[in-house]
């Protein structure tokens, strides 16, 4: 069945969803609400800037003002210069030029414009400014939303369609959306005045009409043209991410190796230049539809400027005016339809501006579920064992139907060690995501010490924990810092750095290394950056571990790639260093499980058994399939090793 359009799913900005006019009668209703929801993504940019920084909106306003008035009095001091020197010729006063007041007007006209220039300079610099600072308080807004959405939004198509434009558009949108706005405040300025010159001019009043009749087409194609643009924009929201993705594929350094033995640079390009194609042609069809529309515009406003022109010329010919007013006349012309041009394409620029500041509206609105449901809620009493209870809990992931748990009943004591075992996608991973409150259960509950865990305190819980993943973090910073990140709350200890490497056997190959601690890791940000083994990863990962002062330990998987001595070293460790915390291991490795206090065997998204090795092993049940293959495929490859020895 083909994917339902975003909009028919309920994604994209709230725009989208305001039903089109009916008919005539209905035609206020619809302006009515997309001119609400203009005015009201335009009040969360000036509050947005606002936020950033008070004097960028007082700048920006004076800026406008000068830019505003700066060329009207220009035109006016040409006037006057131009009809001081018509007037001068032939009366023998020539002479007397630098003791006329075309001299003064001449240096007022040279200050303004040095002024102009100087204004523009600074305008200039303040936009980009205030750009960098606007660009820096948005990217900060989506990382401290990030923290604090659902994991399960990270799972969905729709957040990530949230997420990529807010992140395209919503840096720089803001700024260019005021810089416009206040473009438009030096431009009104400008056409107020001009207007008044025209309206004081002798029977010239009329051309404002005009001008403004010939500009009425130009507005309704720039409106209707900027709608199509966005929408076209959000609907290929997934073309652009795709585009992304093949060209960064490529250049990803942890693919690079594959990507070259496979093959597989050739593959990821076409698909590249096959979306981008089906993107492209449309983008260019919207462009040449627009830009024909305004070509036939633009020969009707010359046409209309030209008559207006020779209306204005003959009343030089005829001596109702001087040649000075003829410049300022044209001159309020020129720069009243310059102006209607530049506010009808401003408005129209700065409304498609603010649909896509829709996008940074819509994700900063995304709602965390994973909150306390208790106005007061309650916190982990840290430094003691703790219980945990699984009772009927069920789960499926966001978007599906299929349960990836169903009806799990658990108990866990205090200080117990518990091994989670089963095939891949038995649910092993879910369960510790249900544990850690990364999810929450579609059905059941799950209690620490008797309570539900959604009476705690989610960070205060999240600092129970000390966890490594499957895919556990692999950060660019230095070799200390990676294991500091085990606990960020407590300060950078080397001492106790160093002591969480030994415990993980990670000081073997940290010492080797030419900074030790101080090493900076993966080659993104320094030359001398250093890329570790999966294997010397891993036991950086189960060193951060070891420096976390964490109740529960939980180690998803954390040895995969070490081997089987290095791995049960671990666990020694592991075992002698836990003492009254509770261990949750999940390993496909069993000999491992054979110290653990309970066994819990999944299968399908269902507890099969449970029990310590030896009742297990007794059963002779799944467990016991599973060990017993395994240690036979050991001893197999033992024979073979000591066989090939002899």
């Amino acid at each position: 069945m083909p994917a339902k359009p975003n909009a028919e799913r309920g994604i994209g900005p709230k725009y989208a969803k305001v039903p089109p006019p009916s008919g005539i009668k209905d035609l206020p209703r619809y302006l009515n609400e997309l001119l609400s929801g203009f005015f009201s993504r335009f009040a969360y940019i000036i509050s947005l800037v606002w936020n950033t920084g008070h004097w960028i909106l007082l700048v920006m306003s004076l800026i406008a003002l000068l830019q505003g008035l700066i060329p009207v009095f220009s035109s006016i001091i040409s006037k006057d210069i131009i009809n001081a020197l018509q007037t001068s010729l032939g009366t023998g006063k020539e002479s007397e030029f630098f003791q006329s007041n075309v001299f003064m007007l001449l240096c007022f006209f040279f200050l303004i414009q040095v002024l102009s220039r100087i204004i523009g300079s600074i305008s200039g610099a303040v936009h980009r400014i205030a750009g960098e600072k606007v660009v820096k308080q948005v990217k900060s807004m989506i990382m401290e939303k990030s923290k604090e959405i659902d994991l399960a939004s990270f799972d969905q198509v729709s957040f990530y369609e949230k997420l990529e434009n807010a992140n395209r558009e919503a840096g720089n949108r803001p700024i260019q959306i005021l810089s416009q706005v206040f473009s438009m405040i030096s431009t009104v300025i400008q056409l107020v005045s001009y207007a008044a010159i025209m309206i004081a001019a002798p029977n010239l009043w009329w051309s404002i009409l005009v001008i403004a009749a010939v500009s009425i087409p130009s507005a309704l194609i720039n409106f209707v043209y900027r709608r199509k643009n966005f929408n076209y924009v959000w609907r290929r929201s997934k073309d652009r991410r795709q585009m992304n993705y093949c060209s960064d594929i490529l250049v990803n350094k942890d693919l690079v190796k594959e990507i070259r033995m496979f093959d597989l640079g050739d593959e990821f390009t076409g698909r590249y230049k096959k979306v981008f194609t089906s993107y492209y042609k449309g983008l260019v069809k919207l462009i040449l539809d627009e830009n024909i529309w305004h070509t036939v515009i633009a020969i009707v406003t010359s046409v209309s400027s030209l008559v207006l022109y020779a209306a204005i010329a003959i009343k030089v010919f005829t001596g109702k005016i001087l040649i000075g007013d003829y410049t300022l006349y044209t001159s309020a012309i020129t720069s009243i339809s310059f102006s209607i041009s530049s506010l009808i394409n401003n408005s129209a620029t700065i409304y498609e501006g603010t649909l896509f500041i829709d996008n940074l509206i819509s994700f900063m609105n995304e709602k965390a579920t994973i909150v306390p449901r208790l106005s007061k809620p309650k916190t982990v009493t840290h430094g003691t064992a703790h219980t945990i209870e699984f009772k009927n809990v069920s789960f499926k992931y966001p978007d599906t139907e299929k349960y990836v748990l169903k009806n799990i009943n658990l108990f866990f004591r205090p200080g117990e060690t518990v091994v989670l075992v089963g095939l891949n996608g038995a649910g092993k991973t879910t369960l510790i995501k249900l544990l850690t409150r990364l999810y929450d259960p579609t059905e059941g509950e799950i209690l620490l010490d008797g309570v539900n865990l959604k009476d705690y305190d989610v960070k205060d819980l999240y600092r129970m924990f000390g966890i490594i993943f499957q895919d556990f973090g692999k950060y660019a910073v230095t070799v200390g810092e990676n294991i500091h990140f085990g606990d960020i709350a407590r300060s950078y200890d080397l001492d106790e750095i160093m002591d969480a490497a030994k415990k993980s056997n990670a000081s073997d190959y940290i010492d080797k290394l030419p900074d030790t601690y101080d090493t900076p890791l993966m080659r993104f940000f320094e030359p001398n950056g250093l890329e570790l083994s999966i294997g010397q990863w891993q036991k950086l990962a189960i060193s951060r571990a070891f420096y976390s002062q964490s109740d529960v330990l939980i180690l998803d998987e954390p040895t995969a790639s070490l081997d089987p001595m290095a791995e049960q070293e671990i666990f020694n460790q592991f075992d002698s260093l836990r003492k009254d915390k509770t261990t949750i291991f999940v390993s496909h490795r069993l000999s491992s499980a054979t110290v653990a206090s309970l066994i819990v065997v999944l299968e399908n998204g269902s507890v099969i058994e449970q029990g310590d090795h030896l009742e297990l092993m007794a059963k002779r049940g799944k467990y016991y399939e599973l060990f017993s293959t395994q240690a036979k495929r050991y001893i197999t490859e033992a024979e073979h090793i000591n066989g090939e020895d002899i």
